[in-house]
């Protein structure tokens, strides 16, 4: 009987082992493919410099809060970009919206109202804007980067005229926790960017949402003869951007237990390097949310690195902006060979 079973159990074990191999290599290849084997490996490269330079970047703590917590607010408003940028839109609104909707949540945590509706009332204004950009662009024929730069300025200027341009202090103590409190070891705020990461990465690939955004990206020309009604889908695209951006305030708001009308200005740079350099093409039609989730990633190492490393704050912006151009040139290079093959 040993002798019957164990070859049987081997087998088994063998067998498992196979398939578990099997799957592992067939994640490996679409992440390659996802993500593309640039960024990935410019990451490793990246992870191993600031390794080897500071004794601090691998530890625990400098994970989870250092790039953990200071990836979450450009990560969701990049979840919101991607989206635009493969419909073949763009968004330069971000970051006023973040700013409006961090107010927003702030001033009715203030006024007594519930946590949840409070936060709802952010949303609620950042889907509102988003959903003016869409209208803008798509019903009234406006390139996109015109639209959302006005309404960058235009939102940001109304969010200093209602606040007087001084910061809300929140006394809500539930409030507060939510920016500082952890579960299972990772900060509230990082679980909050993950899930919205793991919805919006399940409903893309199995929706009319995801088929009609890389769709119209691609060619809106030819989906709206197939019948596809590109601008009112534009809505629910830069809906999603602005509501996003919205989220984003609050979980700012829930960092700094305030809300100032100049909460994340000039993010937008970060936001876009992170969507493009997770291989999203500014031409529209091509991208995923894996890839902007690895883009953000390198942006946070970088940012963190180069601040474990005492190097001066401006050395940031210079190596994100290198970073974009980088990315937008290799996209170009990318698409010329796809063109010619």
């Amino acid at each position: 009987m040993n002798a019957d079973s164990a070859p049987l159990g081997t087998n088994r074990l063998y067998a498992s082992f196979t398939a578990a191999s099997q799957t592992l290599t067939r994640w490996g290849k679409r992440t390659v493919h996802d993500v593309g084997a640039g960024l990935l490996i410019a990451l490793v490269i990246e992870i191993a410099v600031f390794w080897i330079l500071s004794p601090n970047f691998f530890t625990f703590r400098n994970m989870t809060d250092g790039i953990g917590r200071g990836m979450v607010v450009i990560g969701l408003m990049a979840i919101g970009e991607t989206i635009v940028i493969i419909s073949g839109g763009f968004d330069l609104s971000v970051g006023s919206v973040s700013a409006a909707g961090a107010i927003t949540a702030a001033a009715l945590s203030n006024a007594g109202v519930p946590f949840l509706v409070a936060i709802l009332g952010a949303l609620a204004l950042g889907l509102a804007i988003g959903t003016f950009n869409g209208a803008v662009t798509g019903y009234g024929r406006i390139n996109p980067l015109i639209t959302t730069l006005g309404t960058l300025s235009i939102v940001r200027g109304f969010a200093h005229l209602l606040t007087g341009g001084r910061e809300q202090i929140i006394d809500d103590r539930f409030y507060l926790d939510m920016g500082i409190n952890t579960t299972l070891g990772l900060p509230n705020i990082v679980w909050v960017l993950l899930a919205c990461f793991a919805v919006l990465g399940f409903i893309i690939p199995r929706y009319r949402f995801g088929r009609y955004m890389y769709a119209i990206g691609s060619n809106d020309r030819a989906s709206r003869l197939a019948g596809v009604r590109v601008n009112r889908w534009r809505l629910v695209f830069f809906g999603v951007s602005g509501m996003m951006a919205g989220l984003a305030g609050v979980v700012t708001s829930f960092r700094l237990g305030t809300a100032a009308p100049n909460f994340n200005f000039g993010s937008e740079l970060a936001v876009i390097t992170a969507v493009i350099l997770g291989g999203a093409s500014l031409q529209g039609g091509r991208g995923r949310l894996l890839g902007t989730f690895f883009g953000l990633v390198f942006i946070q190492i970088l940012r963190n690195g180069l601040v474990l490393l005492s190097i001066r704050s401006f050395w940031q912006q210079i190596a994100i902006g290198s970073s974009l151009i980088a990315a937008v040139l290799y996209d170009e290079s990318r698409r010329s060979k796809l063109s010619r093959g």
